[in-house]
């Protein structure tokens, strides 16, 4: 969807300018917000501390709204990428509402609610699956695995997000 624009006047001259939806940060200084498709404020373009706890990072694999996802190093940048119980390394560190395709930016959301999930049990504890990017109401058990929590569904579709630490490897 294309930004709404505005009129802004800019060195004596009336100028017509783009609202953005999406802040990248400090680069957009200045610039005027518009609202997204949902006609709400984008939670990048939000001050620190209010709204949802959020990092841009760029995506290393396509993503699905509702995954939960790893944020890497991958030679001195992080990346995101779907988070998955059959290692450590890749434990869930957040999750993602909106599709993302590599290698655009993902906004990956800490805590609050997932709401991009879909046949949940209300009231049930739910696990990284070994299915990546997914979460399940079966802890992993296999050699290996880690069994780490994402948080309790809420919902049939949502998941209240309280992870918990890097996981427990079994062996």
């Amino acid at each position: 969807m294309a930004a709404k624009s505005f009129i802004r006047l800019v060195a004596g001259r009336l100028q017509e300018i783009a609202g953005v939806i999406i802040s990248a940060g400090a680069g957009n200084d200045g610039d005027i917000p518009a609202l997204d498709a949902t006609g709400r404020l984008d939670v990048t373009v939000m001050p620190v501390g209010v709204g949802p706890d959020v990092k841009l990072h760029p995506a290393s694999e396509n993503l699905t709204a509702g995954n939960f996802v790893n944020i890497w190093n991958d030679a001195g940048t992080l990346k995101v990428r779907k988070a998955d119980a059959t290692a450590a390394g890749k434990e869930a560190d957040g999750y993602v509402l909106a599709n993302v395709t590599s290698p655009a930016d993902a906004t990956v959301y800490f805590g609050a609610i997932n709401t991009g999930l879909s046949a949940l049990t209300l009231g049930s504890i739910y696990y990284l699956s070994t299915t990546p990017g997914a979460a399940t109401a079966t802890p992993p058990s296999a050699t290996g695995n880690v069994v780490q929590e994402l948080g309790k569904a809420i919902s049939a579709t949502e998941i209240e997000a309280d992870i918990q630490g890097r996981g427990v490897v079994l062996v």
